[in-house]
């Protein structure tokens, strides 16, 4: 496996260097190893003498076909590899899914920069190449799809740091806006409605944006970026929900002011009632870091044992242990994959012995270094909206 190196955690710390050194188009050296050649992974084929046990809770269940323009997603009961084939990845978009020939396709980069960029195909892979291992999910992802919104790659490109640094960031710039070339038609209210055209958007802080974990990805598992994940390039923002990770990337932007296009100010945002300086209020929240998650996929039965595997997505942060309560039982801890990195998704196992005949509920729950516990449903804040779903998903099963 390529040696990915990982930056420090002290997040401000490492922010605010970066800051400083773009600013005066000094070179930051960021967390990602250059990259080597990447082998999979196959560790959760099953073996000869597995047999898999069905979900009791996933009867009737079918993943669709990828189709051109359709959605895509996984059934997680057939996870069985380490890293996600790119035709199995999940696929969402929102508008259409443009075709940009590789001898057409510019990156450009402007606004509040020193030297606007405009680069080539050719250009970005002409740098140094960085990899890393990211999962993530759709903010929309849910037990109604048994998470199926899901994927984990080995994403290869040019950091964004760097062409930052290159392009030298104007003080006043505080916002770095990130376009697609997809496009679609929006209703915009104001005293005549009318129609607009507009580019998929989204955007993120300048502290976030000089995360030197970020990358501009024109290669998915060791393979040219595909079509519907964005070719020739797509933006990678590790730990961070699959809307952030805008693909057809042709231009990013930088700004002084918020960016509040639809699928920053009006879409993928989420309602919910919190406390507020001991105020109950309704508060609306971008969808963007990705929130503590795990959830059991797959059991699988040999001899008299059974094994009991699921995934945890995160925002980087370091975990603390994955534990499993079967019918309500006292919470045992998993044994987590040393394959898993700090922003692929992190896979565990549990070993389940003397399993009684019947129907069983099994859950898993996760907890950070920083004491952070995956929230049970009933403890998930009141939210209307159907973006973050991050609660524990009890599974349910029938041993013969």
């Amino acid at each position: 496996m390529a040696d990915v190196s990982k930056p420090d955690n002290k997040n401000n710390e490492v922010t605010d260097t970066n800051r400083r050194k773009v600013l005066k188009n000094s070179v930051a050296v960021g967390g990602l190893a250059a990259s080597a050649s990447m082998p999979f992974w196959s560790k959760l084929a099953m073996g000869a003498s597995e047999e898999l046990v069905p979900f009791s809770d996933m009867e009737g269940f079918i993943a669709p076909p990828v189709m051109d323009g359709g959605i895509h997603f996984l059934n997680t009961s057939q996870i069985d590899n380490f890293y996600t084939p790119n035709d199995d990845f999940y696929i969402i978009q929102h508008y259409n899914q443009p075709q940009i020939a590789e001898n057409e396709f510019r990156l450009n980069l402007s606004g509040l920069v020193n030297k606007t960029l405009s680069l080539s195909l050719d250009d970005l892979r002409s740098r140094q190449k960085f990899e890393v291992d990211a999962g993530f999910e759709c903010g929309g992802n849910s037990p109604r799809l048994y998470h199926g919104l899901i994927g984990n790659a080995r994403w290869g490109g040019v950091r964004l740091v760097d062409l930052l640094e290159e392009a030298g960031l104007d003080r006043d710039g505080i916002e770095v806006v990130f376009y697609g070339a997809d496009k679609g038609m929006e209703r915009t209210r104001s005293d005549v409605d009318f129609d607009v055209e507009q580019s998929f958007g989204r955007s993120v802080h300048i502290d976030d944006a000089l995360n030197p974990d970020i990358i501009l990805a024109y290669e998915m598992n060791g393979e040219p970026l595909p079509w519907h994940h964005g070719a020739p390039l797509r933006l990678v923002m590790p730990g961070w929900y699959g809307v952030a990770n805008v693909k057809w990337l042709n231009q990013i932007h930088i700004q002084d002011r918020r960016y509040m296009g639809r699928f920053m100010g009006r879409d993928y945002v989420t309602l919910s009632k919190i406390d507020i300086g001991g105020e109950e209020r309704w508060e609306e929240r971008s969808v963007t870091k990705m929130r503590l998650k795990s959830s059991i996929i797959r059991i699988t039965k040999s001899g008299n044992e059974h094994n009991i595997m699921g995934f945890v997505l995160n925002d980087g942060t370091p975990l603390r242990n994955v534990e499993i309560s079967i019918d309500g039982g006292p919470w045992q801890q998993a044994e987590m994959d040393s394959e898993n990195s700090k922003y692929s998704w992190k896979l565990f196992n549990y070993t389940w012995r003397g399993a009684s005949s019947g129907e069983h509920t099994i859950v898993s729950r996760v907890t950070d270094v920083t004491g952070q516990v995956q929230a049970t449903q009933e403890d998930m804040p009141e939210k209307p909206t159907r973006w973050e779903n991050y609660a524990q998903f009890p599974r349910t099963v029938v041993i013969g």
